[in-house]
């Protein structure tokens, strides 16, 4: 019998493994234990994932599977299994990869509904995922519960990237036509539509599974046909609260923002949800969270005929656009509230207002670390302290004139600045830190100047550096301005005044 028409058998060998007894019959392949031929292991358990090629099995699984080889073992990280060998099809198709310690989705969904604050920790592990793979080029289409494993340390796993999509690799669905590929409970509706470039159909899979956890329901049931799953494209589902009343209205915004249909109208960023997640007291509410019942006929009925004129964008499949993470950055600003008469405040002000205006969506969290109480350190502040510090925050802030549902504001106690700093640039996915550094000449200063050097040497991310320039000689009062310069000392002039 070909190798190309018979399934894996118990016992085979396989490159350096011995298939061992199946665990998972799925509908694109087979998943069996696996043990070392010769003793020698990778050092963890390993599985092992072979495609159907017998008569009765579908073709898709052959798409899936080759899918899965190419994106694989370009994948890093603690979210994704540790690839470790393959096979191809021209021998015995195989993919051997790292056995997920931990609890799989599908038994915490069985609990639903689950508390809020364990929705909220489950969700924020999913996106942090998820923000993983979009750095890395790759959309996985098929979030669901049965493709997410939860690790003993809390860290999500995303499974089976059989649908995904690699910038850089060529999209065999595609190519094959099979656009909708995705289960039908959690597809989006632009996939719906045939479009395959969208990290943002990934953050809609994320809500349902989010839906899910909080009330125990599917926004859109589990359809069994196509024009089912269309109905998605212009049907409103019942807020969460119709299913649990006593549902927060920041976890309802937050739900209820990442499926909607218009991928513009969902967050662009699955650090931008982790980060929600994370700081619930930080989510701006808007009328999603204070819906009690569905939509009415005339509202459905106009969502319904905007659908309709939806379509595709002319060469959405030509080329995966840049991931939603580069497009909806994550900026952390460091701002000296200890110091409001700091000089350096109004370049640090130009400078924030300068980088922000670039990105149509953005996340600027706004970061006073002051010195910890005698017994405090590294959490929030809960004195009239902090209550001062967030104050001059949010004056510092003002006169940038942002959208409040664009910055959030943290006031840290702590006796390590930039320690500080670099923890929460790591915990929330933050893309670019900002911070003033004193001049070379400030001798007062040097104290800063190590936690800007620290925090540049040491941070995940790109830090922007912000010096005030020290004057060679003093400016002739008949020497001409630069252009411009007139309007940019008025702009750093008041924003100093502002935080004085």
């Amino acid at each position: 019998m070909s190798a190309l028409n018979r399934r894996l058998q118990t016992g085979s060998r396989v490159g350096a493994f011995v298939a061992g007894a199946p665990l998972h019959e799925g509908g694109t392949g087979y998943i069996y234990r696996a043990q070392p031929a010769d003793g020698i292991g990778p050092g963890f358990p390993v599985i092992l994932k072979a495609p159907g090629t017998g008569a009765s099995d579908p073709t898709i699984g052959i798409e899936s599977f080759e899918i899965e080889q190419m994106i694989l073992p370009v994948l890093t990280g603690p979210h994704v299994p540790c690839f470790v060998a393959a096979g191809d099809l021209t021998e015995i198709p195989f993919i051997a990869m790292e056995e997920i310690a931990g609890e799989s989705l599908v038994e915490i969904a069985a609990r639903a509904p689950l508390p809020e604050a364990e929705v909220a920790r489950i969700g924020a592990a999913i996106a942090d995922a998820l923000h993983s793979i979009h750095a890395q080029h790759v959309i996985h289409f098929d979030v669901k519960p049965e493709n997410l494993m939860l690790r003993p340390s809390g860290v999500a796993v995303l499974l089976d990237f059989g649908f995904a999509r690699h910038a850089q690799f060529p999209d065999l669905l595609a190519e094959e036509k099979l656009h909708a590929a995705g289960s039908a409970a959690y597809v989006s509706p632009e996939q719906l539509r045939g479009v395959r470039s969208d990290p943002r159909s990934d953050i809609f899979a994320l809500g349902v599974v989010l839906y899910q956890l909080s009330t125990g329901e599917l926004p859109f049931g589990d359809p069994s046909t196509y024009a089912g799953m269309r109905d998605r494209l212009w049907r409103a589902p019942a807020p969460p609260r119709m299913h649990r009343p006593n549902l927060s209205p920041w976890l309802q915004e937050i739900v209820l923002r990442c499926i909607e249909p218009d991928p513009a109208s969902r967050y662009q960023s699955a650090a931008h949800v982790a980060f929600d997640l994370r700081h619930p007291e930080q989510v701006a509410l808007t009328e999603r969270a204070g819906r009690s019942s569905g939509l009415g006929p005339a509202a459905q009925f106009r969502r319904w005929w905007r659908s309709r004129r939806a379509n595709a964008a002319p060469g959405a499949q030509e080329m995966l656009p840049q991931p939603a993470e580069r497009r909806a950055p994550v900026i952390l600003v460091a701002i000296d509230t200890e110091h409001p008469d700091d000089e350096r405040h109004p370049a640090l002000q130009w400078t924030t207002r300068q980088i922000v205006s670039v990105s149509d969506d953005f996340r600027l969290m706004c970061v006073s670390v002051i010195s910890a109480a005698p017994l405090g350190g590294g959490s929030e502040s809960a004195s009239g302290k902090h209550l001062e510090h967030k104050t001059r925050l949010r004056q510092w802030v003002d006169p940038l004139r942002l959208p409040h549902s664009r910055v959030s504001l943290h006031v840290i106690e702590s006796g390590n600045s930039a320690e500080t700093l670099l923890e929460l640039a790591r915990a929330n996915h933050v893309d670019l830190v900002v911070l003033g550094a004193p001049g070379p000449s400030s001798r007062a200063l040097s104290w800063w100047r190590s936690v800007a050097s620290s925090v540049t040497a040491n941070a995940p991310c790109s830090v922007h550096v912000v010096r005030v320039p020290e004057p060679r000689h003093p400016r002739s009062e008949t020497a001409p301005l630069l252009p411009g310069t007139e309007e940019l000392e008025r702009d750093a002039a008041a924003g100093l005044e502002t935080v004085r």
